[in-house]
């Protein structure tokens, strides 16, 4: 069931210049859904975009086609665009698909990663290991792996995989301050980064499917603890 709200509760009426308009859309809608001012659920209405940005409607409708492509919107029959659902019932799937995408994407990328892209992850990880705000820590853990995956030959399975981390993103920023997931996991991602920056693919890959179980292990432990809403 949609939720109706009115957008201009969210966004405040915004003049966009015409060539800026899709990437400014897209960027605000991108940040009101993850951080949870559009709720899933939440219809999102293209007349109402484009009279609250000052645009016609082509470039709202690309921004939305991008937001789904992304999984953070989904069309739904007769009602239009939606915020799309958090990680739910399906997360040991989830998570067993990326374990296949993202050890592909290792395995292409490692070999090709440069110096500037291993100290570009380290730095993610030092400021994961610094940050305190449960959002960021999100916004970070996707950017980390993104860029060990960033230099794989495969640019629909890179699309996949962000895809997926889109949604795990939405799900730390608001579960992840009661998983226990903050700082327990650079452990992984600094043995993870030492096998890339070695070359040892392999290892790389077993670092990370190992990471990634406990990923699923801890988040199917959580959601059996909640009620049946966060299916």
């Amino acid at each position: 069931m949609a939720v109706k709200i009115k957008l201009s509760s969210v966004f405040g009426p915004e003049q966009v210049p015409a060539h800026e308009a899709r990437g400014v859309i897209e960027e605000r809608l991108r940040s009101a859904i993850l951080d949870g001012r559009l709720a899933p659920g939440t219809a999102v209405r293209q007349q109402e975009l484009a009279t609250l940005f000052g645009v016609s409607r082509m470039p709202v409708r690309e921004a939305l086609r991008q937001l789904e492509s992304q999984g953070l919107l989904q069309v739904e029959m007769h009602k239009g665009a939606v915020v799309a659902p958090l990680i739910g019932e399906d997360a040991m799937d989830t998570y067993a698909l990326r374990v296949l995408l993202e050890s592909e994407a290792l395995r292409q990328s490692v070999p090709r990663l440069t110096p500037e892209d291993i100290d570009q992850a380290r730095d993610y990880i030092r400021q994961l290991q610094e940050q305190t705000e449960h959002a960021e820590l999100g916004r970070l853990n996707r950017l980390f792996h993104m860029t060990l995956y960033s230099k794989a030959s495969n640019q629909r399975l890179l699309r996949l995989i962000e895809h997926e981390l889109n949604q795990e993103e939405r799900f730390l920023r608001f579960h992840l301050s009661s998983m226990g997931l903050g700082t327990l996991t650079q452990d992984d991602h600094l043995a993870l980064l030492d096998a890339a920056s070695q070359r040892q693919v392999e290892t790389a890959v077993q670092v990370l499917e190992a990471h990634l179980n406990k990923g699923a292990q801890a988040i199917r432990a959580y959601l059996d603890r909640q009620p049946a809403s966060h299916g």
